[in-house]
C-alpha cells in the first residue's frame, strides 16, 4: 500500500464545491470515479480544502491510497486521459503514509479576481466577479495592513462553522492591478496558514467596500476586534475566487 499525493486544477463553474454531494456533482466524485476506473479499487481521495460552489483551482491538494503498481508520478498521465477537461493533474507523486493534506502545517494562497470597468465581458464571466465604477487600490492596499498577522476572525467567518477556533494568521495580503484595453483586473492575494469559511470571500467584499468608499481603511482593525460577522462585508461571489497553492512544510 501507497500514498499519492495529487496537485489538482479546476475550472469550479460546473461543479457543486470539492466535497461529495448527494445528487450533486462535485471535483472529489470525478476524481474518484477515474482513480475507480484506472486502479480497479475503491479509491476515497482525502482533499485538503473544500473549496465551494463555483470557486477555481491551480492548486488544490488530495491523497489517496492504492495497491496499484503505477508508479507515483505517471498517476497524473494517467488521470489526465480519463478526468474531464475542467479537471486536470497538475502533478502525482508518493509521499509518506502519514501525510495528511488538512492536518500538515502548510501555507494557503487565494487570489480573488474582480473586472474592474463599465460593462461586464463574456470572457470573465466565470472567473471574474463584476464590478462597475472606479475601485481606490491605494485605500484598499492600506486596508490590507490591519489583516497581517494572528487575528481572531471571527468577524470574517460566515455562520455554520464547525472549528474549534477562530483565530488564524495571515502573512500576505496584496491588491494589484491590470489594465485591459476598457477597465482593468483587480486582483486581493492573500497567503495564510488557513481559513475558516468564506473568510476570503469575506474579506474580497469587504474590501470591495473600502475600494468603493463605503468604509475606510481605518476600520478594519475595530471590525476585526469586533468579532462580529455584521460588522465586515459581503460575502463576494464565489466564481471570482481561485485556490492557487498549497504549499507544505516539509
Amino acid at each position: 500500500m501507497k500514498r499519492v499525493r495529487l496537485t489538482v486544477a479546476y475550472d469550479g463553474t460546473n461543479y457543486h464545491g470539492w466535497q461529495l454531494q448527494p445528487r450533486e456533482i462535485t471535483v472529489e466524485e470525478v476524481l474518484n470515479n477515474a482513480l475507480s476506473e484506472l486502479t480497479g479499487e475503491d479509491i476515497q481521495v482525502i482533499g485538503a480544502s473544500r473549496t465551494d460552489a463555483g470557486v477555481h483551482a491551480l492548486g488544490n491538494v488530495a491523497v489517496f491510497d492504492t495497491e496499484s503498481r503505477i508508479p507515483g508520478e505517471k498517476f497524473s498521465y494517467a488521470l489526465n486521459q480519463r478526468l474531464p477537461e475542467d479537471v486536470i493533474i497538475q502533478k502525482s507523486e508518493e509521499v509518506e503514509d502519514d501525510f495528511h493534506p488538512r492536518y500538515c502545517d502548510c501555507r494557503k494562497t487565494y487570489e480573488y479576481t474582480i473586472l474592474n470597468r463599465d460593462f461586464p465581458l463574456p470572457e470573465y464571466r466565470n472567473t471574474a466577479h463584476f464590478c462597475y465604477g472606479n475601485l481606490d487600490i491605494d485605500a484598499m492596499n492600506e486596508a490590507c495592513k490591519a489583516f497581517i498577522g494572528e487575528h481572531d476572525f471571527a468577524a470574517f467567518c460566515s455562520a455554520g462553522a464547525q472549528v474549534k477556533t477562530t483565530v488564524r494568521t495571515i502573512y500576505s495580503l496584496t491588491v494589484t492591478e491590470e489594465k485591459l484595453r476598457s477597465g482593468r483586473l483587480v486582483r486581493i492575494i492573500v497567503q495564510g496558514n488557513g481559513f475558516l469559511y468564506n473568510m476570503v470571500r469575506i474579506i474580497a467584499g469587504t474590501l470591495i467596500e473600502v475600494g468603493r468608499g463605503m468604509k475606510k481603511a481605518d476600520d478594519i482593525s475595530d471590525i476585526i476586534s469586533s468579532a462580529d460577522r455584521s460588522n465586515a462585508g459581503p460575502t463576494a461571489p464565489a466564481k471570482g475566487l481561485k485556490l492557487v497553492e498549497i504549499r507544505y512544510e516539509e
